[in-house]
């Protein structure tokens, strides 16, 4: 589209902004507003759209309009959504130093501020919950938005009194369990037992009260998503994970893997392809880094066996 001109202006009532003249700049046809956006009804040029505008706000270098935004945007993952108040140490927001009389004013804001910090004790359940969840998030390393995502979960099951005879690390541990699965992010329920507070029964047993209570829309997990993890502790060729991705997918078609451990059938698939190495993995070691018994292991393989021999 040619560069845009100047035209002499006019305000438009169906979207109130100032647009162009109702000529279009390309063929001079008749323009048109429809949902805030200007194009021609001729040759459908759009001369001008509506735009939401991030940007900062426009400051000149004479204005004394403070360029402070207005702080940090709300998030899940703290119980007042970031909206509460953080009392200084040593310096104040200027960087000077306190006095010792005023450090020690600061120090009884504190802890006044601490003292009355929770308005209830479900606020105070649910920072806990919170913050049990931003440490599970670190050490199983997901993203932010992950971490949010388990935090809203985390804080709908309070509010739908599921935490009710359940102690609030298995919940947490639960929500972001579940989140992984929702967002198809591969993390099984022993990664996320091992660093939790709790054992890995508790938080099954929570996973399975969320899956309940709150219908969690989540879907089956596939075996090709754990090849890439799996392959890479043992540092398996891309071709050998190339195989066993084919042989996944061939099994999950025809539904050779409905109903079977994910890992461990994921974990077979390598076995299968990494046999025809000089020093392929061991069962052992397969079944120990999919978190399964290396009888599981042995099954799934003799099964995919025959059925790539059959359908050979």
């Amino acid at each position: 589209m040619a560069s845009r001109e100047i035209y002499d202006t006019g305000f438009d009532e169906s979207s109130g902004r100032t647009i162009a003249a109702d000529t279009c700049p390309e063929c001079s046809g008749r323009l048109e507003t429809e949902c805030g956006e200007i194009a021609c009804q001729d040759c459908g040029v759009v001369v001008e759209s509506c735009r939401l505008d991030r940007r900062r706000p426009r400051l000149f270098a004479d204005d004394e309009t403070s360029k402070a935004r207005t702080g940090a945007p709300l998030t899940e993952a703290r119980h007042d959504r970031g909206l509460s108040t953080e009392i200084g140490y040593k310096r104040d927001a200027n960087g000077n130093t306190l006095s010792s009389k005023k450090q020690r004013q600061l120090g009884r804001l504190r802890r006044e501020h601490g003292r009355a910090r929770w308005r209830s004790k479900a606020e105070r359940n649910l920072a806990t919950g919170l913050v049990e969840i931003g440490r599970l998030s670190g050490d199983l390393e997901l993203a932010q938005s992950l971490r949010e995502q388990a935090s809203s979960l985390f804080r709908t099951a309070q509010d739908n009194d599921l935490l009710v005879g359940r102690s609030i690390e298995s919940i947490a541990a639960a929500s972001v369990y579940a989140t992984c699965r929702l967002n198809g992010t591969t993390r099984t329920l022993a990664e996320v037992a091992a660093v939790a507070s709790v054992n890995v029964d508790r938080v099954e047993n929570g996973y399975r009260t969320l899956n309940a209570e709150l219908e969690l829309p989540v879907p089956p997990q596939s075996p090709v998503a754990f090849l890439p993890s799996l392959a890479a502790e043992f540092e398996l060729p891309a071709r050998v994970e190339q195989r066993a991705r084919e042989f996944a997918v061939r099994a999950h078609d025809e539904g050779l893997s409905s109903g079977t451990h994910p890992a461990g059938f994921a974990a077979a698939c390598l076995a299968v392809a990494a046999s025809s190495m000089a020093d392929p993995p061991s069962q052992l070691a397969l079944a120990d880094a999919a978190d399964v018994s290396t009888a599981t292991i042995r099954n799934h393989r003799d099964r995919l066996t025959a059925f790539l021999a059959a359908d050979e």
